[in-house]
């Protein structure tokens, strides 16, 4: 099963800000990213699964399928 990125922020207990600065981005790359996750590239998914401290096989970004 795989969370949402905002999710995977919230249970690391991270604000924005404090998400931000841990993977050497802006708020507002980091707002935009957990609306559009299937726009992070490689290298920035490992930054977020380092500081989330979760494995990057359960963080969904893919963009959202409609049935």
């Amino acid at each position: 099963m795989q969370i949402t990125l905002k999710a995977a922020r919230v249970n690391a207990g991270l604000t924005i800000l404090q998400a931000a600065e841990k993977i050497g981005v802006g708020k507002d790359t980091l707002i935009k990213w957990e609306k559009k996750p299937w726009t992070v590239n490689v290298l920035n998914q490992k930054a977020i699964s380092d500081a989330y401290n979760i494995s990057i096989d359960y963080i969904n970004f893919l963009p959202k399928t409609r049935i």
